[in-house]
This record gives C-alpha cells, sequence and structure tokens, in this order.
C-alpha cells in the first residue's frame, strides 16, 4: 500500500506535468485548464489523451472551445454520475439475481435437512446408532450451509441498499446540476434538453407544443437603482409567480439574466397566452419591499411573448418566435402578452429594449 509520502509525491509530479504543459502552450492557468492536463498526465481517460495529442497534431495548441469540449465530454460531473449510476443499477440487477439464486440455496437446504431428519428417523432399529451419528452429522453440516446463506443474503441487502442510496444521491446532485440555484427553477441546460424532448415527443405524437419566453420590464434599471440584492428579490418574486401558474408536465426555467421560460405541451395557443396572462398578473399584483430598510419600491411588469409549435419547426425556430414576440410586447408599451398570431409582432423591426 502506497504511504501518504508516495501519494504526495506521485500527485506532485502529475501537477508538475500539468503546470509544465500550460506554460509550454502559453495558457492561462485556470482550474479548468489545470484539470484537463492534470488528468492528461494521469493518463487515467486514455480517450482524451488521444484527442489533445491529435489536436496539438494538427494545430499545435488547444483553444478555449476545444478544453471546453475536453471537459463537457471527458470531465463532465453529470456524464461522471450517469456513468456511475448505470452501473449501480447494473450492480443492483446483478445482486438480485444472486440473491435469487440464495433464495433457491436456502429452500434447497432446507429441504434437505428436513429430508435427512425423516430418513434419520425411519432407520431401521438394528444399524440405528452408526447410521443415525452419519445423518445428524449431515444434517448439521446442512444446517451450517443454511446459515452462510443467511449472512450472504444480509450482506448482499445491505450491499444492495447502500448501492440505492448512491443512486439517489447521485439524483439529488445531478437535479443541483441542472437547477438555477438562485431561482429554484430549472437552468438553461435542462431547458435546452426538455425542449428538444417535448418537440420531438409533440411532432411523434401529432400534440400541440406551446412556448413562453419571459422578460422582467426595466429591470437594468431596476438594478441599477436598488442594487443586486434587491435585483435578486426580484429574479426570485417572478420565478415564484411563474412556478405557481405551471402544473404537471409543464416545464418553467430561467432562460438567463432576467428572462424565463415555460414550456408547455399538449398546450393550444389559446391555453398558453392564458396561462400568460395567469403570470403576468400575478406578477404585477405583488408589491416590492426592500427588506433591509423596509422601503416600498412599486411593482414590478413583465412582457411575455408565446409562440405555438409549427410544421417544420426546431428549438431554434420555435424561440425565435417566441423571442420576436416579446420584442412586440415590450415595444407595444411593455407589461403585456403578445402571441405569434398577434399583428404588433411583424409591426416594426426587433429594437433593443429592455
Amino acid at each position: 500500500m502506497a504511504t501518504t509520502d508516495d501519494e504526495h509525491e506521485r500527485t506532485m509530479a502529475f501537477a508538475e506535468i500539468a503546470i509544465g504543459q500550460i506554460k509550454a502552450l502559453r495558457q492561462p492557468a485556470t482550474p479548468r485548464n489545470f484539470e484537463v492536463w492534470y488528468c492528461y498526465a494521469t493518463g487515467y481517460h486514455p480517450s482524451l489523451n488521444e484527442t489533445i495529442n491529435e489536436i496539438l497534431a494538427r494545430r499545435g495548441r488547444l483553444s478555449d472551445a476545444d478544453v471546453e469540449r475536453i471537459c463537457n465530454t471527458y470531465l463532465s460531473p453529470t456524464r461522471l454520475s450517469e456513468r456511475i449510476d448505470n452501473v449501480g443499477s447494473k450492480v443492483v440487477d446483478e445482486i438480485d439475481q444472486v440473491m435469487a439464486m440464495v433464495d433457491v440455496a436456502i429452500g434447497s437446504t432446507t429441504t434437505c435437512s428436513e429430508n435427512l431428519a425423516g430418513v434419520s428417523r425411519e432407520l431401521p432399529a438394528a444399524d440405528r446408532n452408526e447410521l443415525r451419528a452419519i445423518v445428524e452429522s449431515l444434517v448439521e453440516t446442512s444446517r451450517e450451509m443454511q446459515e452462510v446463506n443467511h449472512k450472504l443474503e444480509e450482506r448482499l441487502t445491505a450491499s444492495k441498499l447502500e448501492i440505492s442510496q448512491l443512486q439517489r444521491h447521485l439524483e439529488v446532485a445531478r437535479n443541483e446540476s441542472l437547477t438555477d440555484p438562485l431561482t429554484t427553477l430549472s437552468n438553461r441546460k435542462f431547458f435546452d434538453e426538455a425542449l428538444d424532448k417535448a418537440i420531438a415527443e409533440a411532432f411523434s405524437e401529432n400534440e400541440s407544443l406551446s412556448l413562453l419566453l419571459t422578460d422582467i420590464d426595466h429591470f437594468k434599471n431596476f438594478n441599477d437603482t436598488y442594487g443586486h440584492l434587491t435585483g435578486d428579490q426580484v429574479l426570485r418574486l417572478v420565478a415564484q409567480c411563474v412556478k405557481q401558474n405551471v402544473k404537471g408536465q409543464d416545464i418553467a426555467a430561467r432562460y438567463g439574466g432576467e428572462e424565463f421560460v415555460v414550456i408547455l405541451p399538449n398546450t393550444v395557443m389559446r391555453s398558453a397566452v392564458t396561462v400568460a396572462e395567469h403570470i403576468r398578473r400575478a406578477v404585477m399584483s405583488k408589491e416590492l419591499m426592500k427588506r433591509s430598510t423596509g422601503e416600498h419600491l412599486g411593482r414590478v411588469t413583465i412582457s411575455i411573448g408565446v409562440a405555438a409549435l409549427r410544421r417544420g419547426d426546431n428549438a431554434q425556430s420555435l424561440i425565435g418566435r417566441a423571442d420576436s414576440c416579446l420584442y412586440a410586447a415590450k415595444r407595444a408599451g411593455r407589461n403585456r402578452v403578445i402571441c405569434d398570431t398577434d399583428p404588433e409582432v411583424n409591426a416594426a423591426p426587433a429594437a433593443a429594449v429592455a
């Protein structure tokens, strides 16, 4: 077994190689670059090393995009948890199979014990003493086997429980990686994946699908005037109103900055506009108060664009139409809902409005 000193020397050697590569390629000494080169030095990810060597052979350097792609492909915590989760599932299945075999073995030994005991009682009187000793020895051996099997079953049950707990922990970690920490809504990564899936399912099942894109009116001015902590309070307030007005299979997410999105599966345009109006009115009904001073800051308003899925749409085109509707709502005076069948959408080109 390696000593602490051995481990120190070994890991320091990997770190020195990583730093040397960063210096040689004149890369920024960021944690992400160090992680990539440290893993390269260990050689634990042969595919990672092959990818890096191939890029260096072609271009002689690693770009930021290359590093990002390598991290996402080989070092992403979400991918790692998925791999562990899959392994855990396979181990649980194997344990189930082994436990089934143990159950059979226990049943067999129990039956064997009963049979031998019966034979012992039925032995002829003349040979009873000698043969009884032999049979009782076999019965005792069978009993010991049964005890061993029971202990094995207990150990396997405990292992299965531990793996199940690990899977639950991994699920929590995966959910955290797909959740916006400020608003507790889903984050952009989750939304992107969910929208692609929802569009595919809508086309496959010939169902409707609508998308809401929401933006807080004048948020930058509000943030600059009252500070970022109050700005965060506004974001949480809007997120809460969004969350309270979606249900079932609907998916609400923070799209970025002060923008929120809602995916509404199996929802036609008219119903989607109704949901959007409920969200808009819920936000407008809240009066904001600065927690540190108790100062009343007035009411927050939002603008919402609504788009419905059309034949030939993909995620980009659907988001694009919802975005056009959102900017139309801004141009029309804010604090309103505009859908992609409203005439205001094509009234003027999108402008930079907040």
